[in-house]
């Protein structure tokens, strides 16, 4: 009696342990697999970039393109917005002489540029004596005019200001002839008694300064 009973101990026990190893394999493996789980939860919930598919910068060579216009007969050189661009007679090819107020009124052309359709001139650069870069035209540095108000002018075209003579730059890289400016009649006249009396000058439609 002793001998089965003992046997069905052994038996009984053989099976509680069996039961616990499995209870023990089974947390353990329930452990391994949850930081992996909360690992893959953790990336599906990251939010997916929001960077656009394109993100450099678009050319700026659009806006520094410099144009050809017909103006009065003349091929003139203008900004890609339409605007004259001209030039000084006091400047050299390496050096403005139009500083202070007198930049104000013909504003440089910041460079470098590009050359659109129809401008065939050679184009370059010079550093102002404010370290900015300028562009040039045919060794002309390039200004816009204060008294354009848009497209299609060429007001400041033939004006003695600012201690010079101010001519629209032409795609031939060449003084225009007289009879070829639109602002011609009293522009030198106008400018001087501008600069003389301190007042808009009259003829030219420019700014006395």
């Amino acid at each position: 009696m002793r001998k089965i009973l003992g046997a069905a101990g052994l038996a009984a026990l053989a099976l509680a342990l069996s039961a616990c190893a499995s209870s023990a394999s089974s947390s353990a493996s329930s452990a391994a697999s949850a930081p992996a789980a909360g690992a893959s939860n953790a990336a599906s919930s990251a939010p997916a970039s929001s960077a656009p598919a394109s993100a450099a910068p678009a050319s700026a060579s659009a806006t520094s393109a410099l144009k050809m216009t017909t103006i009065n007969g003349t091929a003139i050189v203008t900004n890609a917005s339409g605007k004259t661009l001209y030039w000084f007679v006091p400047d050299t090819s390496t050096t403005s002489n139009c500083t202070g107020s007198c930049a104000t009124y013909w504003p440089p052309v910041l460079g470098p540029v590009s050359a659109g359709s129809g401008v065939t001139g050679t184009l370059g650069v010079i550093t102002r004596a404010g370290g900015t870069m300028q562009a040039t035209y045919d060794g002309h540095p390039l200004y816009t005019y204060a008294g354009d108000s848009g497209p299609g002018q060429a007001k400041g075209n033939g004006l003695n200001v600012s201690g010079g003579v101010w001519w629209e730059m032409t795609v031939s890289g060449v003084k225009p002839a007289t009879s070829t400016s639109s602002n011609t009649s009293g522009n030198t006249s106008g400018g001087m008694s501008g600069n003389s009396g301190g007042g808009t000058s009259t003829g030219g439609g420019g700014y006395g300064y």
